[in-house]
C-alpha cells in the first residue's frame, strides 16, 4: 500500500496521457486538425470523467487494481465522458461509443494488466 501512496499520481498521469492519446488518434483518424487545443478539447470530457472516477476510487490504495476498481474507473470514464461530451454540444454516435469503450478499455485496463504482470513477475523472483 505504501508504494501506491507514493506512486499513484504517476500512474494517474500515465492514464491521463493515454486518454489524450485516444483523442489524438481519433482526431487523426478522422482527419481533424492535430492542434494542442483541438486534441485537449476532444479529450476534455474523458479527462474530467477519469479524474472524478479515479478520485472516488481512493487511488492511493487502488490505482493499479484490475477488479473491481479498474473496471469501475474504465466504464465510469466512458459513461461520464460520453455524457459530458454530449453536454458540451458534441456527438456520441453508436460507432463512437463502441470505439470509446474498446480503446479506453485497452488503454486503461491494459496499463493495469501490465502493472499486475510485472508485479507478479517480480514476486516470483
Amino acid at each position: 500500500m505504501s508504494e501506491n501512496i507514493r506512486k499513484w499520481p504517476l500512474w494517474a498521469g500515465i492514464d491521463l496521457v493515454l486518454i489524450v492519446l485516444f483523442a489524438l488518434l481519433g482526431r487523426r483518424e478522422h482527419e481533424h486538425a492535430l492542434s494542442i487545443s483541438g486534441i485537449l478539447m476532444t479529450a476534455l470530457p474523458f479527462l474530467i470523467a477519469y479524474l472524478i472516477m479515479t478520485l472516488i476510487s481512493r487511488p492511493w490504495v487502488t490505482i493499479n487494481r484490475l477488479w473491481p476498481t479498474g473496471v469501475l474507473v474504465w466504464l465510469g470514464t466512458v459513461a461520464l465522458g460520453l455524457a459530458l461530451r454530449v453536454a458540451m454540444n458534441s456527438t456520441a454516435a453508436l460507432p463512437f461509443i463502441i470505439v470509446t469503450v474498446l480503446a479506453l478499455g485497452l488503454f486503461l485496463m491494459g496499463r493495469r494488466l501490465v502493472c499486475k504482470l510485472v508485479a507478479l513477475r517480480s514476486v516470483k523472483k
